[in-house]
């Protein structure tokens, strides 16, 4: 081998010294990022809900603030001048040799390509100054701690019950359960059917996760029986009775509710990991369709998520040939929205100029969409991903979106060579718009599927409710259906706290002149919302309204939402279970809200 191929002697101080004040960075955003994953355990204990909640919203910032803080102390202690291509280059080196024995070193990479992108201009993100493919191998790291990523249990030897009801002591939860030994034994019961007939096998075990999955008022037990070549996944949810004692809500066994469970409608799980890659390749063996990327994502690890998502989306581009186009459905007022038909997802670009009705600006909206962010979303609001400065290649733009970018965003657009830079952008996961669900679900005549998503369109409204939020804008355009047949909310630019509306009924008008006003006779303030106004728009349709009657009558009355208002602002924190009601071992475990009205049950729902 040529001499040229090796690298040359590492020689620079400033490099050495860039590159340990980005690690030391990152190692401060990963130490206070445990220690918020390690008081939602003592949140959950104390049934502390509110604080839980305050407390997953800050972590969302963790990372942002730790890249800024690191960009500000590099900014104020070098000069532009000093740092030079060669200057950057050597940090890169110095920080793979730095990432040896690191328990997080694909974290460690986006945090320093953070901070780099952050400072350097869009040309030099390539791989010459920033980790644009993964350097350090994530295989096989060794926890130091004493607590191993997974502990494992033997079933055949101990017996199954004993074996269930060591896994939930393991966890060493600092409050009482109100009947473990009832809930253990419901358990086994659920499990073995489960299991069927399968003759046990000699490496009969039970894999479990070492530490809880928090998130809103429930703890997860996340673990898989290995029973001979057979996995079974299986999620244990642990709540809070009325009494403030424990107890064992269910167990989903079913991948459908597994995946619903760790879906992209829900916010992030707080868990402690030490080696996160380590709790990524056990999630995956649960869940095999769902990339790294997503759950990355669901453990709270959003903007490795999105360096991973990135990653995948230029491997797509690279094997693929079609065109990026105008996405089917309504066109929106506010966002203009494309997308690759080879790839489930859609991007999202905020236009410059919005048409009356519409009376918002870029900013709030905006805005808008980090309240979404940092909230709570229940299954029933989709994550986004935003991203700055996205380069695709023109040829793969049709003419027709192009022209459409120029007209609606053209501040957001920008040509360079054979590139089309966006400046500013959200992407979602694809979903089948409510509306255009409806409608081919009726001129099919499938009043099944009509009933399922008017009944699932209810049941997301309700749930959106108990979160605090409620839609603003609530056509069916702007909900989608998901593979699994549940519908989604994703169109953020009128979004309210439910807290900051005041709902009112119609007064009754004061003579024939008000009874035929063309205009509202009464004043109406800005947050002003007149629930018995939906039906107007909601339910021209007969057999649309017909089964909106049927399941959701109460969403057009004031005193509906007039009363989860106020439950909400005496600080009550409704119960929204992101499983079935019906696979619960007893509904009196929490109940503190009634249950939405279950849907039918659908073989082979799935529209993408």
């Amino acid at each position: 081998m040529k001499q040229a191929a090796f690298p040359k002697l590492l020689s620079s101080q400033i490099a050495f010294d860039i590159a340990r004040t980005i690690l030391d960075g990152f190692d401060k955003h990963y130490r206070l990022f445990r220690q918020a994953s390690q008081a939602a355990r003592r949140n959950f204990e104390n049934a502390d809900w509110s604080v839980a909640q305050q407390a997953a919203r800050e972590r969302i910032d963790f990372y942002d603030k730790r890249v800024q803080e690191c960009v500000q102390v590099l900014e104020d202690e070098y000069a532009q001048a000093e740092l030079t291509d060669s200057v950057w280059r050597e940090t890169k080196l110095h920080y793979i040799g730095m990432l040896s024995g690191h328990k997080q070193p694909e974290l460690a990479e986006t945090f320093f390509n953070s901070v780099c992108c952050n400072i350097l201009h869009r040309t030099y993100f390539h791989n010459d100054f920033i980790f644009v493919r993964p350097v350090i191998s994530t295989e096989y790291i060794e926890t130091e701690e004493l607590l191993p990523t997974y502990r494992v249990y033997y079933p055949a030897t101990d017996g199954l019950r004993f074996s269930l009801k060591r896994i939930i002591t393991n966890f060493q939860l600092k409050c009482p359960f109100a009947n473990l030994d009832r809930d253990v034994a419901q358990l086994e019961q659920f499990l073995l059917q489960k299991l069927g007939d399968v003759a046990i096998e000699p490496n009969y075990q039970v894999q479990v996760l070492s530490n809880l999955f928090f998130r809103n008022k429930g703890a997860y037990v996340v673990g898989k029986i290995i029973n001979g070549n057979s996995e079974f996944p299986f999620v244990v949810p642990i709540l809070h009775n009325r009494n403030r004692e424990l107890v064992l809500d269910a167990v989903l066994l079913d991948h459908a509710q597994i995946t619903i469970l760790f879906s992209f409608t829900r916010a992030y799980f707080m868990v402690d990991m030490e080696v996160p890659s380590a709790y990524v390749q056990f999630l995956r063996t649960l869940l095999p369709r769902k990339p790294r990327s997503e759950i990355y994502t669901i453990l709270g690890l959003q903007k490795q998520g999105k360096t991973l998502f990135y990653r995948d989306y230029l491997q797509h581009l690279k094997h693929t040939s079609d065109r990026f186009e105008i996405a089917p459905g309504i066109r929106g007022l506010v966002m203009l929205v494309f997308a690759l038909p080879s790839f489930p997802y859609v991007f999202k670009v905020i236009k410059d100029f919005f048409p009356p009705p519409k009376e918002t600006t870029r900013a709030q909206i905006k805005e808008k969409y980090l309240l979404v962010k940092h909230h709570d979303r229940v299954g029933r609001m989709a994550d986004t991903l935003e991203y700055s400065n996205v380069a695709f290649p023109v040829e793969r733009f049709s003419e027709e979106l192009i022209a459409e970018l120029m007209q609606h965003a053209p501040s957001l657009v920008e040509f360079e060579g054979d590139r089309i830079i966006i400046r500013h952008l959200y992407i979602e996961r694809r979903m089948v718009p409510l509306n255009i669900f409806l409608t081919g679900a009726e001129a099919a005549g499938n009043d099944t599927l009509v009933e399922h998503g008017i009944i699932e369109y209810g049941n997301a409204i309700r749930e959106l409710v108990a979160a605090n939020i409620f839609p603003g804008d609530m056509l069916y355009k702007n909900f989608g259906v998901t593979r699994q047949g549940r519908v989604v909310f994703y169109d953020y630019d009128e979004i309210e706290y439910i807290t900051d509306c005041n709902f009112r009924d119609i007064p009754q008008p004061r003579n024939e002149e008000d009874e035929m006003s063309a205009e509202p006779w009464y004043s109406v303030g800005k947050h002003d919302v007149f629930p018995e106004q939906f039906g107007t728009f909601l339910l021209g349709n007969a057999r649309i309204r017909k089964y909106f009657m049927k399941h959701h009558a109460e969403l057009l009355t004031r005193d509906f939402w007039q009363s989860r208002k106020e439950r909400i602002i005496a600080g009550i924190v409704e119960d929204v279970f992101p499983y079935p009601q019906d696979i619960r071992f007893r509904n009196q475990a929490t109940a503190t809200a009634p249950a939405p009205t279950p849907s039918p049950q659908l073989e082979n729902l799935n529209h993408e």
